[in-house]
């Protein structure tokens, strides 16, 4: 075989480099056989490069597999079992490509070395080889005279002859990229190198030879070789570098030609250990900085280059952004009076076919310009945006969720995006907007909610109310009371609203009325533009009571609606479907036109307005609904003041809340909105729309899906927070305690922990004594994640806790909590500080709103468990209604059943 003696070196390297310009590194000459080349990479790669370069991959190897094809689109390649089968097949190749695995990259060096005496050039594709392998590998390379490119690169192109070796350099349609012309292209990273060869062919400029270099410690085929090469090159009149920290490579190459050099990782400085491409780390002086005053002082250039600071000389120019790389050499050339190789055929800067930033306060530097796609997108695209809303692709949404998730470090949900905590600081009326309109809308948004809602609550010689009472009076509890009413509000009670808010829709968006913030409200807009056309379902000769009710309660909120205005400028008098109908399309119109919602999802309101309204109005006793209003409040004042927060609050507890109750009130209503898809509350309703078929979502119905809620809540989901507050009434109720809010309560919470821990611990050793192992635990008490710290916090628990001290608001209840888990660790139950995990929390503020009737014995431990299951209800109702909406649009049909290979026989 022959050796490097036999060999003559270019140049003046103190080793062997066999190629003297880059004209040589990748001809129509050179015929390649690639080892592995049925693996997975190169069997996707390898065919795309023997047809850009004309067929110069003669063979390939892949152990065990002799006798197989590698299929292109010029012909099939043939695949032996080993090289030396290859050589005895009669092929010649003087070029070997290595695919194969870390492990396996030296032996396969060794083979293509070994046995076939006119072999060149090796391009290895294969990253992360040892150290000690690539010194073999140099070694042997040098030893025989054959020049290696890589490792951990994608090989070579060559432009003008237009072949490609080793990788996959310009993609799947190389010639896309590699326009020829007079730039070289040297760069660290195989992505980039294509990268950087599509951003000066559109700023004008063509390429001669592409080298991806690879990154891994040795890089066998470096600046300085390719500095030679680019010297002896007439084609090249400049080259572009594109380097990374690491090796010293670049310190020692000498450019004769200008050069433009892009440096990136100046981050890398900071890390103790490699990332990505072998490259420096802190305490080296082969960083990112380094490498960036290598080149200036090469350069003779004092700065780096900016658009805003375009400083250069004729030697060249130092960047640290690749964009910034076609204005660089432009410059770096005039300097040298070189024109680009031809026209500018455009620029890489993003431009997108869509846009939408209303309601967005962005600066001018991000409000990119929409600019129109190319034919034939342009025509789909113009089509795309008549579209009103938007459209998610479906799936299986088993255990799968658009809408909620949970943060499993933090145990903290999130809905739509919103975390439960944020939620927790929301009214009742932001907390509905956010589960149907995907965000928590704003102050008009909440004018229209709050009596929308309303106008269902008050359920007097309604047939639902009939159905909830008869439910409750047989014993029930508040979940079966509710899936009582919910059953009645079936699809014929919301098909007028339906197709009326479809026709509003549909004509508003004919009229042209914008999707700029604040449209739906707007009153400037001349609804004369809007058709007349029929009225059918939208007006009547008579007056419609409850339609003139809904109207007067928005009016006195000063609640602005466009379509509202339309409709009540229509002849008749507007029918309460076409009212609630106006409501949901003003609600509904800006997420329409963000296509944050769907079309679907939009027409669906005024359906779950009426459901979410039912089900609280149906909590309260048949006795609290009158004709001339609820719960002792007048229609007019339930439609038209209070929040729904406080009308909810009344319907739970038959009272008015005062503003601390409230606040309270509608914190537990944020923090039981989800708990995300895996919850036995969301399977249910998940389950129902699956059920029915969400790939036909006309036929699902939405009071079904909440009934499959509620059967799914129970007195172990749902129903568990009495526990917490019957182990505080327990525990509190000899204390004399009046006010639970009262920062001088005078109640000596120490002494009340020391006693219920002392019964706790006795409790224990009883049972410990008896060789029981079920020993119950205090509720409120730790939890599964927050636990094994000396001290222990539930994250959410301490946020509330915060929330509330920001407001100087006290809690008794939550307070003894505290003081609980510090007793329990002293006294030796606990072998740390257990965390007062969300449960004790949601208890402590229910029980601060029912202390007083509870101690005037107004409600008794019946009535307490039924509002703290009830409380559930009200919140999850409207996280599952979200869940049911998203499974709705993304789902489909059955997709929730459990295949049977899942599933066991238990004897």
């Amino acid at each position: 075989m022959p050796s490097m003696f036999q060999r003559q070196s270019v140049g003046d390297f103190k080793y062997y480099v066999g190629i003297s310009s880059l004209t040589q590194i990748a001809s129509r000459a050179d015929r390649v056989c690639v080892l592995n080349i049925l693996g997975g990479e190169s069997s996707d790669v390898t065919p795309v490069s023997h047809a850009y370069s004309g067929g110069n991959v003669v063979c390939g190897t892949a152990p065990g597999k002799g006798g197989a094809f590698l299929e292109t689109a010029i012909g099939n390649i043939p695949v032996y079992n080993n090289v030396r089968d290859a050589l005895a097949a009669g092929h010649r190749f003087n070029c070997g490509v290595v695919y194969l695995p870390p492990s396996a990259a030296r032996d396969g060096v060794a083979e293509l070395i070994r046995v076939n005496p006119e072999l060149r050039k090796i391009f290895i594709v294969t990253e992360k080889i040892s150290v000690h392998d690539a010194r073999e590998i140099r070694a042997m390379g040098q030893q025989h005279g054959i020049d290696i490119f890589g490792a951990n690169g994608l090989g070579v192109a060559d432009s003008w002859n237009q072949v490609r070796i080793g990788g996959a350099l310009g993609g799947d349609k190389p010639s896309d990229s590699l326009r020829p012309g007079s730039i070289a292209i040297f760069s660290n990273s195989g992505g980039f190198s294509t990268t950087i060869a599509q951003y000066l062919r559109m700023a004008g400029w063509g390429t001669t030879t592409v080298i991806s270099s690879g990154k891994d410690v040795y890089i066998h085929y470096a600046a300085p070789e390719f500095a030679f090469a680019l010297a002896n090159d007439a084609r090249s009149k400049a080259a572009v570098l594109y380097c990374e920290p690491g090796g010293y490579y670049e310190h020692d190459a000498s450019f004769t030609k200008p050069v433009v050099a892009c440096v990136v990782g100046r981050w890398k400085s900071k890390l103790t250990r490699p990332v990505g491409h072998a490259g420096a780390m802190a305490g080296g002086h082969d960083d990112a900085q380094a490498k960036e005053r290598w080149f200036m002082e090469k350069f003779e250039v004092a700065e780096l280059f900016t658009p805003e600071n375009p400083v250069v000389s004729a030697k060249g120019a130092v960047v640290t952004n690749i964009a910034h790389i076609p204005a660089a050499l432009t410059a770096v050339m005039r300097a040298n009076a070189t024109l680009p190789d031809f026209s500018a055929e455009g620029n890489l800067a993003l431009k997108p076919w869509f846009g939408s930033d209303d309601g967005l306060d962005m600066p001018d530097a991000l409000r990119l310009p929409v600019v129109e796609a190319l034919a034939p997108y342009n025509e789909q695209v113009e089509l795309l945006n008549t579209q009103i809303g938007g459209v998610v692709p479906r799936q299986t949404m088993k255990d799968a969720s658009g809408a909620s998730q949970m943060d499993a470090k933090t145990q903290v949900s999130s809905l739509h995006g919103t975390s439960m905590l944020r939620a927790a600081t929301f009214s009742l009326e932001s907390n509905v907007a956010l589960a149907l309109l995907h965000d928590a809308g704003g102050e008009n948004d909440g004018k229209l909610i709050a009596p929308a809602v309303a106008a269902y609550v008050n359920l007097h010689a309604r047939p639902e109310l009939a159905a909830a009472q008869a439910s409750r009076e047989a014993g029930n509890a508040p979940n079966a009371v509710l899936a009582a009413a919910a059953a009645i509000v079936g699809p014929r009670r919301q098909r007028e609203a339906r197709d009326a808010l479809k026709l509003i829709i549909e004509r508003f968006h004919a009229a042209g009325l914008g999707m700029e913030f604040g449209a739906s409200m707007s009153e400037d807009f001349d609804i004369a533009l809007v058709s007349a056309g029929s009225h059918a379902g939208l007006t009547t000769a008579s007056l419609d009571a409850r339609a003139q009710s809904l109207l007067h309660g928005v009016a006195a909120r000063g609640g602005k609606s466009v379509f509202l205005r339309w409709l009540q400028a229509q002849p008749g008098h507007p029918t309460e479907a076409a009212v609630l109908a106006a409501i949901a399309a003003t609600l509904a119109w800006g997420p329409l036109s963000r296509k944050r919602i769907s079309r679907s999802t939009a027409e669906s309101l005024p359906w779950w307005l009426q459901l979410f309204g039912t089900l609280i109005g149906a909590s309260a006793d048949a006795a609290l609904h009158a004709p001339e209003g609820f719960c002792g409040i007048s229609q007019a004042r339930l439609l038209g003041e209070l929040s729904l927060g406080e009308t909810a609050f009344v319907a739970l507890l038959g009272r008015t809340p005062g503003k601390d109750d409230l606040f309270a009130f509608q914190t537990l209503v944020g923090l039981l909105l989800t708990n995300g898809p895996g919850s036995i509350s969301a399977q249910g309703a998940k389950g129902a729309v699956s059920a029915d078929g969400p790939e036909q979502p006309e036929r699902v119905q939405l009071n079904k899906a909440l009934i499959g809620f509620l059967t799914h809540t129970g007195y172990a989901h749902g129903g568990n927070g009495y526990e917490g507050i019957a182990y505080l009434v327990e525990q509190f109720k000899d204390s004399g305690l009046q006010d639970p809010s009262a920062k001088d309560h005078g109640i000596n919470l120490q002494a009340i922990a020391a006693k219920a821990v002392a019964q706790y611990a006795k409790y224990k050793m009883q049972k410990k004594t008896q060789g029981s192992l079920d020993i119950a635990k205090l509720p409120g008490v730790n939890h599964p994640v927050f636990k094994d710290k000396p001290v222990n916090h539930d994250p959410r628990e301490v946020f509330i806790a915060k929330l509330f001290d920001e407001r100087g608001e006290r809690n008794v209840f939550h307070d003894f909590y505290r003081v609980l888990v510090q007793e329990l660790h002293a006294a030796g139950v606990s072998r740390n500080v257990y965390c007062v995990n969300i449960d004790a929390v949601i208890a402590a503020l229910l029980l601060k709103m029912l202390w007083r009737p509870l101690q005037a014995g107004e409600i008794g431990a019946s009535e307490l468990e039924t509002a703290a299951f009830t409380i559930f209800l009200y919140p999850r109702m409207l996280g599952c209604a979200a869940e049911v909406d998203d499974h709705l649009n993304r789902g489909r049909n059955m997709d929730t059943r459990t295949s049977y290979s899942q599933c066991m026989y238990v004897a």
